[in-house]
């Protein structure tokens, strides 16, 4: 017998996936590395930010190598419109170098070694291994994913690292790589941090947070239908 949440979980994977079939990382690249320079990019930014400027980038600088060799006010000049652009050249430029230095100039594929580069933690390293070796080491925890987790009832931690633990004891691993993406996109639509279309969401049935919205906003009209404001 399935226990309650694992079959929550796969309700709501199979709902999500109705709605959102296409749902893919966001962020555009050719190459494991600039998959990698994105996902540095793309903290407290949003993917589509990070696409309008990653072209020019990956134009001037095609390697590793091209990357631990640019000047770094060139490099922060490109970076300038995402926001936090020097530390954002510095770990690019830094990561590039050990990567030159350690890994042949290419992108490891094991958790250990990507998490000795900078700017690198486990949500930009599960990114990379799931979107770009499609290797399940762990599941993403975003801002998006966090949230919807929460409202949910799926975790009540707060931390993206004890999220991630209490996930992955829930959701199969066949859904490790798929699950973020569905629930970043569905965070996108209709889960948003603030003023979530509740009223349009399939999940409803399945969340304690949505179900309390939705029934306060109703308490809301019948209130204002007895006592309407005098115009």
């Amino acid at each position: 017998m399935i226990p309650p949440l694992q079959k929550k979980v796969q309700t709501i994977f199979q709902l999500l996936q109705k709605e959102y079939p296409n749902a893919q990382c966001s962020l555009h690249f050719t190459n494991h590395l600039q998959l990698l320079i994105a996902v540095i990019l793309s903290a407290q930014c949003t993917d589509k930010k990070v696409n309008e400027i990653t072209p020019s980038l990956f134009q001037k600088y095609k390697t590793a190598q091209d990357f631990a060799n640019a000047d770094l006010k060139d490099l922060e000049n490109i970076l300038h419109p995402l926001g936090f652009y020097r530390s954002k050249a510095k770990a690019v430029q830094e990561t590039c170098r050990r990567l030159c230095s350690h890994y042949n100039g290419k992108v490891p594929n094991t958790m250990k070694d990507l998490l000795t580069l900078r700017g690198v933690a486990r949500k930009t390293a599960n990114v990379v291994l799931a979107v770009g070796y499609g290797i399940p080491a762990g599941i993403v925890v975003d801002t998006h994913v966090k949230r919807i987790c929460q409202r949910l009832g799926l975790t009540k931690q707060n931390t993206p690292q004890k999220i991630e633990q209490e996930l992955m004891k829930i959701v199969p691993k066949s859904h490790w790589i798929q699950l973020p993406h569905l629930l970043i996109w569905h965070g996108r639509a209709i889960c948003r941090a603030r003023n979530p279309l509740c009223h349009q969401c399939t999940l409803l049935p399945h969340c304690p947070h949505g179900q309390n919205q939705t029934q306060t906003s109703l308490q809301k009209e019948k209130k204002y239908e007895k006592n309407p404001k005098k115009t």
